[in-house]
């Protein structure tokens, strides 16, 4: 089975903030650029999920303009991105280097900005990964996130869902409206 994961366009907010879980939109134009581009690569009546998160939703929406077969999304919030908790909307440069050290200290378990560990994000994203278990003989679209790609990425490349540091985390994830394909 092949899982299709489609990140959104780039946000609509200034270059350097964190915005993990935040909700917020993005490019509409760039949105349906990226759609298009992407549209002839899933087999015809292709499953897609959804991230919760409005930017992911405007890339289904997008998605399924250019892709009618592949019907409308089902929206799971397991593929939501990372909570940074009191980080959020807060720029990388201004946050503390104590809050990244205390992270890479305990990459698996620290919940940096105080909401989610890494571990946490693995673990949701291996529950969405089970619930495609039934679907193993047909291609399925998600579209969601960086930490999520890099959370699939992981689980694929390791074949489990610990983590113990940092080093071990995919470091490439798709630009904002790209995509990469795994084999489940």
């Amino acid at each position: 089975m092949k899982l299709w994961l489609l990140r959104h366009a780039p946000v609509l907010l200034p270059q350097g903030l964190c915005y993990g879980a935040s909700d917020v939109p993005a490019d509409a134009g760039r949105t349906r650029e990226a759609a298009q581009a992407f549209s002839s690569l899933p087999p015809p009546g292709t499953p897609v999920w959804v991230s919760g998160l409005v930017r992911a939703q405007q890339m289904a929406g997008a998605l399924q303009a250019e892709r009618p077969d592949l019907g409308a999304a089902r929206m799971d919030t397991r593929l939501n991105e990372m909570d940074f908790g009191r980080w959020e909307l807060q720029r990388w440069d201004n946050l503390p280097r104590s809050a990244f050290d205390e992270w890479m200290a305990d990459f698996a378990h620290h919940r940096f900005g105080g909401a989610e560990s890494t571990q946490m994000l693995l673990e949701r994203v291996a529950a969405a990964l089970g619930d495609l278990r039934p679907a193993r003989s047909h291609d399925v679209v998600w579209v969601t996130h960086a930490g999520v790609i890099r959370a699939v990425q992981h689980i694929v490349a390791s074949g489990g869902v610990t983590i113990r540091e940092a080093s071990q985390w995919p470091k490439d994830a798709p630009g904002p409206g790209g995509w990469v394909s795994v084999e489940l």
